[in-house]
């Protein structure tokens, strides 16, 4: 998985998910809950490669960044909440979903992550 489509696709197969532009910037892409137009993700391409930004729990981040040298504090984001996905090929994309599902499921409708956890 490297291209924007591609991110797009596997982002737009969780429910109530679309694709927004909401800068002057064509180079980023926004992913978004339908219901509260939270960002889970922010597409852009940067020193050659495409990156995603995701939200995490700071001790997760801090397990992912230790753990893949693709994942680095996020690009223009809280770098303790946020960290950004570097597709260099280096991840598998079951790897990077499982990035972009935690950051669904953390900004996601707050009824909705209490439903799911019950």
């Amino acid at each position: 998985m490297d291209t924007r489509a591609d991110v797009i696709r596997l982002c737009m197969g969780l429910p109530d998910s679309y694709e927004d532009y909401p800068f002057d910037d064509p180079n980023w892409t926004a992913m978004r809950h339908k219901t509260n137009h939270k960002t889970y993700a922010f597409l852009f391409e940067r020193q050659g490669h495409l990156w995603v930004n995701v939200k995490a729990e700071p001790q997760w981040g801090d397990f992912w960044k230790s753990t893949y040298p693709a994942v680095v504090p996020a690009h223009h984001m809280n770098k303790r909440h946020w960290v950004s996905i570097i597709l260099d090929g280096s991840m598998t994309e079951e790897q990077v979903f499982q990035l972009i599902a935690e950051s669904y499921t953390l900004t996601q409708p707050k009824r909705a992550a209490k439903a799911q956890s019950e």
